[in-house]
């Protein structure tokens, strides 16, 4: 373990002791240590009371340390000996650059670092750049930091982290204002016409047998629908012409262990729902809930005889009756903006990204992701061009340019 008092110029880092008037008031209260394994117990201690995004909570990080074994690197300000910010780091190989990022990569999304909600009322960029200064003299193998898909507030709370030298994340972040309840939602969202298309779905379905929305709720549930999930996606990926982001073993291992874990939990802040048709799965969804956030956190659908009738919007459809039900405020599409999510939606996030070079190879890499950022960006942002590029997508991976369905991202 490491403990600094440092600073970072916004272009170079020194990881040096710095003076009170360098920091802020508090400067000579302050102080940063970086760890690897060995500081998780303490993080998964600060969760406890800390605000911070389902990715950044104890349950995400504890679990894709256990399960994908990452290069760890954990560092925590504290003021006056209690850790009042914090971030749980992987460090992974890109090419020949070493980068640091939130755990999980892009399965991580809609991130906001562990912080005491009564520090962040105050928390100024000095203290913040301290804590990359530290990383950097612990770990000077690391060319860049890169923390990605920041939420710019988590309960109208600002990201300390937009202090920071930032940039638009190319991909929007959808999600539905729940006020006033469901029926109210429906009387704002065209909702004689998701009435009638879903009691035509349901009739559909009884014509093929019984059907039943499931909630996992034993371990064996989980299994079954996770399984069926890592199948559609499989199959909807391979078709698409992209790689299969939960295609690997750790990768799974970790959303088994996540979801299996929330039981234990009287209020599971991880849950799988699912809609089963004449006994088979044919729509599946994972989500993750944070304060008065219900965030749909990955989706897919069976492609199979009843793929036509829309299972997954007839889910989301039910998911989002009981998000109002239960109480909650928002229902969170997460990352991604595309036909089905906005028949729903009335709220955008642009999410924004950081990207801190420790070295001149990270500065290099650091230019070269900003670029293709932009770049990613006028191509989402372009309808003409968005449809070219996965159509011909489709095409090479051999498959028919199909309209897009309700799991595509």
């Amino acid at each position: 373990m490491v403990d600094a008092m440092a600073s970072f110029d916004g272009n170079g880092l020194a990881a040096i002791e710095a003076s009170p008037r360098a920091l802020s008031n508090d400067a000579e209260r302050l102080s940063v240590s970086v760890a690897a394994a060995d500081g998780l117990a303490d993080y998964a201690r600060f969760c406890r009371s800390a605000l911070s995004a389902p990715a950044q909570g104890a349950a995400w990080i504890l679990n894709w340390a256990a399960q994908v074994k990452p290069d760890l690197a954990v560092a925590t300000l504290t003021l006056e000996g209690k850790p009042v910010f914090a971030l749980a780091l992987e460090v992974v190989s890109r090419g020949p650059f070493r980068v640091a990022r939130f755990m999980g990569g892009r399965h991580a999304n809609g991130n906001f670092a562990a912080a005491d909600p009564q520090w962040l009322a105050r928390a100024d960029i000095a203290a913040v750049r301290s804590m990359l200064a530290a990383i950097a003299k612990a770990r000077p193998d690391i060319d860049l930091i890169a923390l990605e898909r920041l939420l710019p507030d988590l309960d109208g709370i600002a990201n300390p982290l937009a202090s920071l030298d930032h940039f638009a994340s190319p991909n929007l972040s959808l999600a539905v204002d729940l006020a006033g309840g469901f029926d109210a939602l429906l009387l704002r969202a065209s909702g004689k016409r998701k009435r009638k298309k879903h009691r035509s779905q349901t009739r559909k379905f009884e014509a093929v047998g019984s059907h039943r929305r499931i909630e996992a709720r034993t371990a064996d549930e989980v299994k079954r629908l996770l399984e069926a999930f890592f199948e559609m996606k499989e199959l909807r990926f391979r078709r698409m012409g992209i790689a299969d982001v939960f295609g690997d073993i750790q990768t799974r291992a970790f959303f088994r262990a996540l979801f299996t874990q929330a039981l234990a939990e009287d209020k599971p802040p991880f849950v799988l729902h699912g809609l089963e048709v004449a006994g088979r799965l044919r729509a599946v969804t994972g989500s993750s809930r944070s304060g008065k956030r219900l965030i749909c956190e990955f989706g897919a659908i069976a492609e199979d005889d009843l793929a036509n009738t829309s299972p997954g919007d007839f889910l989301f459809f039910d998911n989002i009756q009981e998000a109002c039900e239960t109480g909650f405020e928002i229902y969170d599409f997460s990352v991604g903006d595309e036909p089905y999510k906005r028949q729903w939606c009335d709220i955008e996030t642009r999410h924004f990204e950081v990207l801190v070079p420790l070295t001149l190879k990270g500065r290099t890499l650091a230019q070269a992701l900003r670029q293709g950022a932009r770049l990613k960006a006028f191509v989402k942002n372009s309808p003409r061009i968005w449809k070219l590029t996965k159509m011909l997508r489709r095409k090479a991976a051999g498959q028919a340019a199909s309209a897009p369905t309700e799991d595509e991202n």
